[in-house]
């Protein structure tokens, strides 16, 4: 138990969102949203003018930030940045890749996904000897 990782516990921990705009909009309503005092928000709203290096950036700041505890990503834009949620391996904040309106959700591409079954085949391989 000593080595579990706390959340801190003065504020509330943030769920953070890359997503397109349907998408975002349907967690602010139902109140994801957070503006901190510097005005900068838990969500990345990801249109056809957003650049990789937006997302990338946006991903490391929220991976970074110790308010947040859950980032929500689209699995096409977790696909954009595939090998910075692959390489990311702390346990908060959780990544959760989830689907989007006009992107259908692919388990075959979900890293997280991959990461559980990899373990879970592991532990029956072991627990068998």
């Amino acid at each position: 138990m000593a080595n579990r990782v706390q959340i801190p516990t003065n504020n509330s921990a943030l769920i953070a969102m890359i997503a397109d705009e349907d998408t975002v909009v349907g967690f602010l309503l139902a109140g994801v949203g957070n503006v901190d005092l510097r005005r900068k928000t838990n969500y990345l709203i990801v249109d056809s003018k957003t650049t990789v290096k937006q997302i990338e950036e946006t991903f490391k700041e929220f991976t970074t930030r110790t308010d947040i505890a859950v980032v929500l990503i689209s699995q096409y834009v977790a696909n954009m940045v595939r090998f910075l949620v692959d390489s990311y391996n702390k346990p908060i904040p959780a990544i959760l890749e989830i689907p989007s309106k006009n992107h259908p959700y692919d388990p075959a591409h979900d890293s997280i996904l991959s990461r559980v079954k990899h373990l879970f085949s592991t532990e029956s391989v072991a627990s068998r000897h």
